[in-house]
């Protein structure tokens, strides 16, 4: 549905870092088809016209390293210890990754320990204010029946080679790093201080995020919760709309820098009138201002409802933003400012509305997840594991053209993946909105 597409610069080296020689046979699977041999490959294209213009340019086709257990195994899982680090904001899954994890690697594998750090990174450096605590089946029995991490997160980097020794100091040989752009960043910089010192300790990352804009991956975890979720908060609001006169539903949902969210739960829910999202810029006021085409909407249909991402209209806010631990830009809270610019254009002409807003981003963020981010969580961290056993690093497990691959981990960070205008959800939406974008003031590539 998404139209997910890569930059052909980034398919120029796609090669995964790994150590060997791998000397231990697998005794995960006793049929020999269920093992993946390292040159099966998943196309980073999925049209036509792109892979006939790589062909025109005598390019080879690019292919990501198709992921899942290998027959041979770089480490000796009774010696393995590993470790779990979450990072960033909650998103629902992330306690069922930890689960999977845990659970591939002592009883698909074998491995002696299982260590979660706490906190994010700060638990992985000697800043730490809580030691890790030894993951068992035991311990993580239930926990993908909660929402949120047992193993509580962070954000911000820390010092690498700080978190070397750390790393070191508990014998830790595979680190299992669960989180978003600044998450896989610093997986890759760990990744990198690690072969620089001659260790082979593996860092593998597991996309987290809840916009589903990690780029060089289709779906994320935490996504088809949070549109489930959402669609039932724009009926809430429509209802609420179509109660009164002039009555006008507005939803804030997730999204900082891709609308995945906003247009998913819009199309699931085709009760909304008007969609923003940060890929499409749009304007206040004027002829085909947001505020003229609520006037209209409102004179004969007397109810509206809005959905908007809360990175969409950022440029209407002057001034220099701050950002958070992790480097992110702090945006300005658009909902609360439509909320206000509506109802004052409505009482300035003298026809007030009855407006309720609704923002349920944390209760999204905080829920367990569904049965398919559930089911999704458990092949992501069985995957992370395979790779993880089989001696590779560096890398991100990603999912592509309906496969989970292996990623550099170079090539996903400081990019976002973004809806791309045109595209399968876009045109479907548009074609069942009144107006999904109120004015193209600026169309933005699928990733930025």
């Amino acid at each position: 549905m998404f139209d997910a597409e890569i930059r052909p610069e980034d398919t120029a080296d796609l090669t995964i870092d790994a150590f060997g020689p791998a000397l231990y046979d697998s005794k995960t699977f006793t049929l020999p088809d269920f093992y993946i041999n390292d040159d099966e490959g998943v196309s980073c294209f999925n049209q036509k016209t792109d892979m006939l213009k790589c062909i025109s340019r005598g390019d080879p086709l690019p292919f990501f390293e198709k992921a899942g257990p290998r027959k041979k195994l770089f480490y000796n899982p009774p010696e393995v210890t590993c470790g779990i680090v979450t990072c960033g904001g909650l998103c629902p899954g992330l306690n069922d990754v930890i689960r999977s994890i845990t659970l591939a690697a002592i009883w698909q594998y074998g491995v002696k320990k299982v260590l979660g750090f706490r906190y994010g990174y700060k638990g992985v450096s000697s800043k730490m204010t809580h030691e890790p605590i030894e993951l068992t089946p035991e311990v993580v029995d239930e926990i993908h029946e909660k929402g949120g991490t047992i193993l509580g997160s962070s954000r911000g980097p820390q010092d690498v080679k700080d978190q070397i020794e750390i790393l070191k100091k508990y014998n830790v040989n595979v680190l299992f790093v669960v989180g978003g752009d600044g998450t896989l960043r610093g997986g890759h910089e760990l990744a990198d201080e690690a072969m620089q010192q001659g260790l082979d300790i593996s860092v593998i990352g597991l996309p987290k995020t809840i916009d589903n804009d990690i780029y060089c991956c289709e779906t994320t975890f935490g996504f088809s919760t949070a549109v489930e979720v959402a669609r039932e908060v724009i009926a809430a609001a429509h209802v609420e709309a179509k109660s009164v006169e002039n009555g006008i539903g507005l939803v804030k949902l997730m999204g900082r820098d891709s609308g995945f969210i906003a247009a998913s739960a819009a199309l699931a829910n085709s009760d909304v009138n008007y969609c923003l999202i940060p890929e499409v810029g749009f304007k206040l006021y004027g002829k085909n201002g947001l505020l003229k085409k609520l006037e209209k909407r409102l004179s004969y249909k007397k109810h509206a409802v809005i959905v908007v991402a809360e990175g969409a209209g950022q440029s209407m806010f002057k001034g220099e933003k701050e950002k958070d631990k992790s480097g992110n830009v702090r945006f300005n809270d658009i909902g609360l400012f439509l909320k206000d610019k509506i109802q004052e254009h409505f009482i300035k002409i003298d026809n007030p509305v009855i407006l309720k807003y609704l923002d349920p981003s944390y209760s999204i963020r905080s829920c367990p997840a569904n049965a398919f981010d559930s089911s999704f969580c458990v092949l992501l961290g069985q995957n992370a594991v395979h790779a993880a056993m089989a001696g590779k690093t560096n890398l991100m497990v990603g999912h592509w053209n309906s496969r989970f691959t292996h990623v550099p981990l170079d090539i996903v960070f400081g990019k976002r993946k973004k809806l791309t205008l045109g595209s399968t959800l876009h045109s479907s939406l548009a074609s069942i909105i009144e107006t999904f974008t109120v004015e193209h003031d600026n169309h933005l590539p699928p990733f930025a």
